[in-house]
């Protein structure tokens, strides 16, 4: 079992780089908007693994109130953008 969590725990961090170089190369606010939202999502299931795998549920009411203020500061940033883009 532990080859799985391995392999999980290097498939997110790919996908974390690969989320970064948009975050740093992104041509709109939107695009990095939406790379920092899944660089979160990232995160979040990074920690879900580790509860899965020390088989801890302690931190799994941390897991759902990171990703309830990601996503509401994800939509606020996207309204705010959307705002900000509509007075150009």
């Amino acid at each position: 079992m532990n080859v799985v969590f391995v392999i999980v725990l290097l498939l997110l961090l790919a996908a974390g780089v690969l989320t970064m170089v948009r975050l740093f190369r992104g041509p709109d606010t939107l695009d990095r908007i939406a790379a920092l939202d899944v660089v979160v999502v990232l995160i979040v299931a990074a920690v879900a693994v580790y509860v899965a795998y020390y088989r801890d549920g302690s931190n799994i009411p941390l897991l759902v109130a990171f990703a309830l203020v990601a996503f509401v500061g994800s939509a606020s940033a996207a309204r705010l953008v959307e705002r900000r883009e509509r007075h150009r």
